[in-house]
C-alpha cells in the first residue's frame, strides 16, 4: 500500500490554481518531482490565466475553462513545434498561473519634485500624484519580460517599476507639450487622459493594458507655491498704482487723527515720490487763508518753515514737512477742505 500510493503521488492528474487573497500576479504551480499524468485536468478559472513553459520557452496559453490534456484536445495555442507530442505519456513541464484580474487603485506620484521648463514661470519644479488601474492580457510578453521563473510575483513588485514608468512619461509630456503649469493645475482631467494614451504602449510591452488613469493633484513645492499666490495675488489687485491709491487714501485720515501717526505715510510716500514741488505748493495756497490775504509775518513762520523743508525729498523732510502740514489744519491755517483737496492731487500724481 506505502508503495502504491507513492507511485500515486508522483503523477498530478488535477492541475488549479486558488487565489491566495489579493496582491498576487503570477505563481507557479508546485511541480516538485511530479510529472503530469496523460489525461490530466486542467482548470482555469474566470480571471486567471495558465501558462505551460517547457524546457525554459513559453509552449502554451490556456484561457478560463476545463482541459483534458491529452493529444486529441491539444495544443490550444501552441508556441513549440511538436509540444502535443508530449502528452502520449506522463510528462514533466513547468505550469505559471496568471491573474487577469483588473488591479484597482494603484497609487503612482512623484516622490522627488519634478524638473519642467515652463513657458509662463520658466524652469521650476512640481509634484504630482493620482492612482490608476491596469490588468494582464499577455502572459507571454509578462512571463518573458517581467516576471520570468520567480516562484511568486505580487502587485508590489511591480508597482515601483511602473510608477517610475509614470514618472519619465509625464515628464516627457510636460517637454513635448509645453502647456504652462497653471494650465496643467486647472485641466486635471484632460491631463490624465492624455498621459494615459501616452502610457498605454508603454504598458503593452510587458503584456498590461492601462484601464484607467487619474490625475488627482497637480503643485508646486511649498516654497515656489509661495511665489505663484504672491503672484495671484498681483493680478488680483491689477494696476499696482491704482491700489497703491487705494491703500493711502485708506490711511491718511486714519493716521493724521494721531500725531505720529503722520510719520508712517510719509515714510510710505518719501521712498521715490517725486511731490516736494507739489507740497510746496499746497503749501503756498494753504498760506493764503480767506480772501487771499498773506497772513501776518509771525503767522507766515510755519508755513515758510514748511515750505522750505520740501526743496529736498528725502523721506526724513517729507516727513517733517507732512507733520507741519498736519499742524496748520490744526491750528486753521489750512482747512479741512484745502487738505483735502491736496490729499487727492498728491494721489493723483501717484498714477
Amino acid at each position: 500500500m506505502a508503495l502504491m500510493d507513492f507511485i500515486k503521488k508522483q503523477f498530478i492528474d488535477v492541475i488549479q490554481w486558488t487565489e491566495d487573497g489579493d496582491g498576487v500576479l503570477g505563481a507557479r504551480y508546485p511541480m516538485q518531482d511530479f510529472e503530469i499524468q496523460y489525461g490530466a485536468q486542467l482548470t482555469v478559472r474566470e480571471s486567471q490565466l495558465a501558462v505551460f513553459v517547457n524546457e525554459g520557452q513559453v509552449a502554451d496559453v490556456f484561457g478560463p475553462g476545463l482541459y483534458k490534456l491529452t493529444t486529441r484536445t491539444l495544443p490550444v495555442l501552441t508556441y513549440l513545434k511538436n509540444w502535443d507530442k508530449l502528452f502520449e505519456s506522463p510528462f514533466k513541464s513547468d505550469i505559471y498561473f496568471f491573474s487577469a484580474r483588473l488591479q484597482l487603485d494603484r497609487k503612482w506620484g512623484t516622490s522627488n519634485p519634478i524638473t519642467i521648463r515652463d513657458k509662463d514661470f520658466g524652469m521650476v519644479r512640481m509634484r504630482a500624484f493620482g492612482i490608476y488601474s491596469y490588468k494582464l492580457v499577455d502572459v507571454k510578453k509578462f512571463y518573458s519580460e517581467i516576471s520570468g521563473t520567480r516562484e511568486q510575483y505580487t502587485v508590489e513588485d511591480l508597482d515601483g517599476q511602473l510608477r517610475n514608468l509614470v514618472i519619465a512619461s509625464m515628464t516627457d509630456l510636460f517637454g513635448e507639450a509645453g502647456v504652462p503649469f497653471i494650465d496643467m493645475a486647472a485641466n486635471q482631467e484632460e491631463f490624465g487622459r492624455t498621459l494615459k494614451g501616452k502610457l498605454e504602449p508603454v504598458f503593452d510591452r510587458y503584456g498590461l493594458a492601462l484601464d484607467s488613469f487619474v490625475v488627482q493633484n497637480v503643485s508646486l513645492p511649498e516654497e515656489l507655491q509661495k511665489v505663484l499666490d504672491t503672484r495671484i495675488g498681483m493680478n488680483i489687485i491689477g494696476d499696482l498704482g491704482r491700489y497703491t491709491q487705494y491703500q493711502v487714501a485708506s490711511s491718511i485720515p486714519l493716521a493724521a487723527q494721531n500725531e505720529g501717526g503722520i510719520a508712517g505715510i510719509g515714510a510710505g510716500l518719501g521712498a521715490g515720490l517725486g511731490i516736494g514741488q507739489t507740497m510746496s505748493t499746497a503749501m503756498g495756497q494753504a498760506m493764503v487763508a480767506g480772501g487771499g490775504v498773506a497772513p501776518p509775518a509771525a503767522s507766515a513762520a510755519p508755513a515758510a518753515a514748511a515750505a522750505s523743508a520740501v526743496a529736498a525729498v528725502s523721506a526724513d523732510e517729507l516727513v517733517a514737512t507732512l507733520e507741519k502740514l498736519h499742524a496748520l489744519v490744526g491750528k486753521g491755517i489750512v482747512s479741512q477742505a484745502e487738505f483735502d483737496a491736496k490729499k487727492a492731487e498728491l494721489l493723483g500724481k501717484l498714477v
